[in-house]
């Protein structure tokens, strides 16, 4: 198993740097340099004004090395004006050129500096982490147990009532987009008389305080989506389950329907629904953009969105270590979790 793990964080390793290049090559190409040159400076800027103020800023360096400095395996750049006045990477104000650091980059801790909310990147970047994270974990705590107790339930009795009753439900919230659902629940609850009396509150205030009030509905709004997928993965996996021979056999032992569930057919049932789990994550922490700005609920995708549209560098750049991350992490955990679920594969 331990070399399972540290094969698959090299892979990782890789692949994380393969696509974190990609994501620095697109967002360094000339137009979005000139955009952001021309932002920070003056639209009216000519091109040869355009030119030095990135050449003055260390973006007009090889692509690779201007790579190698964001990750923090290379030296920063310093460059000195005519003027004498002495630029770097790695030269913050309040800090003199010869106290700087000569290594700056994600490696050091060093995201950079946000063009648009004037603060630093890594700091910008934990704080809505952290707000999105607040709101993935009552998320999962309510789609999960509800997408698995439908999904087993369905599943148990393939083409009973029951199946075909919660699976209708099942596809009916994954067919509904959030921002349709949301509308609907913001409709229903929140603009109603009855719905002001139990949620007064808002999304931006569940940033301050995540009680009920503020927090159900868009908690509710992403995991009616989610859950229906879960369901049905549970769903269709359980009912494969139930047709197996062991199952059979058991129930011709005379076992009892409610032991061959939970004892026979449970555990091997959840090992598709537990890969799917796991890919909740990466559609959660970036795929809650649209409920996140329906509500104003300004975390980690709404950040995203920010700084994809106005052309912060640093910060997209940041949110797009993030986001392969969690991606990585999640897909090595779902991996681990397949090993340990399913007993017919075993790692030398």
């Amino acid at each position: 198993m331990g070399l399972f793990i540290l094969r698959r964080s090299g892979i990782m390793i890789i692949t994380a740097l393969c696509l974190t290049f990609i994501v620095f090559f697109l967002t360094n190409l000339y137009p979005n340099l000139e955009k952001l040159a021309k932002t920070q400076g003056n639209f009216r800027m000519s091109e040869e004004e355009v030119a030095s103020w990135l050449d003055n800023r260390g973006y007009t360096q090889p692509l690779l090395t201007k790579y190698g400095q964001w990750l923090g395996v290379l030296p920063g750049y310093v460059i000195e004006s005519d003027s004498g006045d002495v630029r770097g990477k790695c030269i913050r104000d309040g800090i003199a050129p010869e106290e700087a650091p000569t290594y700056c980059g994600i490696l050091q801790g060093d995201w950079g500096y946000s063009t648009v909310f004037q603060e630093s990147a890594g700091e910008i970047i934990g704080t809505r982490l952290g707000l999105t994270g607040k709101l993935m974990f009552w998320v999962m705590v309510l789609m999960v147990p509800s997408a698995l107790i439908l999904g087993v339930l369905a599943g148990m009795r393939e083409g009973s009532r029951t199946d075909r009753a919660l699976s209708t439900v099942a596809i009916t919230t994954t067919a509904t987009p959030e921002y349709v659902s949301g509308v609907i629940l913001i409709a229903v609850f929140a603009s109603s008389a009855v719905g002001l009396k139990w949620f007064k509150g808002t999304a931006t205030s569940a940033m301050e305080s995540a009680n009920f009030e503020n927090f159900f509905l868009p908690v509710l709004t992403i995991a009616l989506y989610g859950m229906g997928y879960i369901a049905r993965m549970t769903r269709a996996s359980m009912a494969e389950v139930m047709t197996a021979q062991y199952i059979r056999t058991a129930r011709l032992k005379g076992v009892s329907f409610p032991n061959i569930v939970v004892k026979h057919a449970l555990r091997n049932a959840l090992i598709a629904p537990f890969t799917v789990i796991m890919l909740q994550f990466p559609w959660l922490l970036n795929g809650v953009v649209i409920v996140e700005t329906l509500f104003n609920y300004k975390g980690f995708g709404w950040t995203l969105v920010q700084a994809a549209g106005n052309n912060d560098i640093e910060l997209l750049l940041g949110v797009s270590v993030v986001s392969v991350i969690v991606v990585l992490v999640t897909q090595l955990i779902s991996d681990i979790g397949y090993v340990y679920l399913n007993p017919r594969i075993s790692v030398s």
